[in-house]
C-alpha cells in the first residue's frame, strides 16, 4: 500500500533530541530580540550590541518623534496659493457666432508653498488630505538650521504609519503615495538651537493642507 518504507522507531528523534532543538531555537529567538529588536524599535539596549550595530540611536530616535507627534493638536490653516499672472488683454474684433460650450478641463493635482519660522525647541506639523494611492511630489528646505523630522499618516483607527523619518537634516524631497485616505504629511522639530526657517512645496493630488500644531 505504502511505496516508502516507513522510518524505524530507532531512527525517530528522541524525546531529549527535541527538547534540546527546542531550546536552542528559543535561545536564538532571545539573543535577537535583545539586540536587534529591542534596540531598533524601542531604543532599549541592555547588551550594549544595539549601540555598536548603531540601531540603538535609531530607536531612540523613533520613540522621541513618535511621542512628540502623538501629543499635538489638529488645526486649519489658511495657505495662501500662487496666483496665476494675467492674461494681456486680445484687441477687439468682430463678433462671432458663439460655439457650443466646451466642458472646461479637469485640472489634476494642486500646488501650494507653505513657510514656518521655528524658534529652538519649537515643533510644527502639516498633513494634506489624500486618498488612497493619491500622490504627492514634495520639496522641504531648512534657512537657519537643521531639523529633526517624521513623515507619516493617521486617520480613525490608526493613530501613526511611517514613511521615513530623520535627525538634523537640512531638508528632503521625493514623493508621498497615500497608504489609505487620511491624513499624510510631516512633523518637524527644532533641536538646533536657534531660530529655523522651514519652507515646504507640494504639488499632486491631495485635497487639501491642514497644520497641526
Amino acid at each position: 500500500m505504502f511505496n516508502t518504507d516507513l522510518p524505524s522507531r530507532a531512527e525517530l528523534p528522541s524525546s531529549r533530541q527535541l527538547i534540546v532543538s527546542t531550546l536552542g531555537a528559543i535561545g536564538v529567538a532571545a539573543v535577537i530580540l535583545v539586540t536587534t529588536i529591542l534596540p531598533a524599535e524601542y531604543g532599549i539596549d541592555p547588551t550594549g550590541a544595539g549601540r555598536v550595530l548603531g540601531l540603538t540611536e535609531m530607536g531612540e530616535i523613533k520613540v522621541s518623534l513618535e511621542q512628540e507627534a502623538a501629543q499635538e493638536p489638529v488645526e486649519a490653516v489658511s495657505v495662501v496659493a500662487a496666483q496665476p499672472a494675467p492674461v494681456a488683454s486680445k484687441p477687439e474684433i468682430k463678433p462671432e457666432p458663439k460655439p457650443e460650450k466646451q466642458p472646461e478641463p479637469v485640472i489634476k493635482g494642486k500646488q501650494d508653498q507653505v513657510s514656518i519660522t521655528l524658534a529652538n525647541g519649537q515643533a510644527a506639523e502639516l498633513k494634506l488630505v489624500m486618498d488612497k494611492d493619491a500622490k504627492v511630489a514634495y520639496q522641504w528646505t531648512t534657512e537657519g538650521g537643521n531639523l529633526n523630522f517624521d513623515t507619516h499618516g493617521d486617520k480613525k483607527g490608526v493613530s501613526y504609519f511611517g514613511y521615513n523619518k530623520g535627525k538634523n537634516v537640512p531638508g528632503d524631497n521625493g514623493e508621498l503615495v497615500a497608504a489609505f485616505t487620511g491624513y499624510h504629511g510631516w512633523f518637524w522639530r527644532n533641536r538646533s538651537g536657534g531660530s529655523v526657517t522651514l519652507t515646504l512645496n507640494v504639488e499632486g493630488d491631495y485635497k487639501d493642507i491642514k497644520r497641526v500644531k
